[in-house]
């Protein structure tokens, strides 16, 4: 997907062009990469604290969704270093910028995320008392600002086209966009005060998931449109290398698959329906 390997060598270990591409990452995009580290840091000590806290919320053990959140946003930020890395330098001073504005916005979310779940209380919709309240505000305006620096980010990839192949450059482009198509289905859920549809937050729900399985759940939109920031650019990169003179129009007509299955996903959730059902 990029020039990394090539600058790894051939005779490097898979091991090894990883720690030489995340040696990289870090120093084209210092702010988004430290953000990842942290959050690794973070995911090990919700991993660490999982089995020992026997607390539950909402269903879960209290650790469970800081370790999902460490890791999504490990994925997140490392993702869009490595995208943004590709546009040329006339981009660079505004990726410069936007990459420490997520990198904050992040910060609050899992600062907020993280402290809930020590005082064995839910993040998300909760505003059972005017702490919690605040802190719901707090982390609703730094996900809309986030929002907002991925809009800006949209915009570069679009006004100045990155470097690599045309399969590639549209994966990039597409999959950016249906990434801040889920991201507003994560306001839209904030909007509601609740991701079930159907019935109360809480219920039974998918194992590791806890996508609900009695009615629908705007989640499972949410992340498979938040995927696509990775799903998408490695379709194009993929194809780029085995049809090149196609990729582009295969890269396309992927990204409008997808894009229809989240939205048949969020019609399905908007219709009260489970994604599996139980009985």
């Amino acid at each position: 997907m990029h020039s990394v390997p090539a600058v790894v060598g051939p005779r490097a270990t898979g091991p090894g062009r990883l720690r030489e591409a995340l040696r990289i990452l870090h120093r084209v995009n210092p702010a988004l990469s430290g953000t990842g580290w942290l959050n690794v840091a973070l995911a090990a000590g919700a991993l660490v604290l999982l089995p020992l806290d026997q607390r539950l919320v909402t269903g879960l053990l209290v650790w469970w969704k800081p370790l999902k959140f460490a890791l999504s946003v490990t994925a997140f930020v490392w993702t869009l270093a490595w995208l943004l890395a590709d546009l040329p330098a006339a981009g660079q001073r505004s990726v410069r910028r936007l990459s420490w504005g997520i990198a904050g916005c992040m910060a609050v979310e899992q600062a907020v995320i993280f402290t809930q779940a020590a005082r064995g209380t839910t993040s998300h919709y909760n505003v059972g008392s005017a702490l919690d309240g605040v802190l719901f505000g707090l982390m609703g305006v730094f996900i809309v600002l986030a929002t907002g620096l991925t809009v800006w980010a949209l915009s570069l990839v679009w006004r100045h086209r990155p470097h690599g192949p045309a399969g590639y450059v549209w994966g990039l482009r597409l999959g950016l966009l249906v990434f801040v198509v889920g991201s507003v289905l994560g306001g839209f859920m904030i909007h509601r005060g609740q991701h079930t549809v159907g019935a109360p937050d809480g219920g039974p729900g998918l194992p590791g998931l806890g996508w609900s399985t009695r009615a629908g759940d705007l989640r499972a939109a949410h992340f498979l449109g938040m995927h696509a920031l990775q799903a998408l650019p490695l379709l194009g990169w993929a194809l780029s290398r085995w049809v090149p003179r196609r990729a582009a129009l295969l890269t396309g007509l992927g990204a409008a698959a997808y894009a229809a299955l989240v939205a048949g996903l969020l019609g399905l959730a908007l219709a009260g329906t489970p994604l599996w059902p139980s009985y």
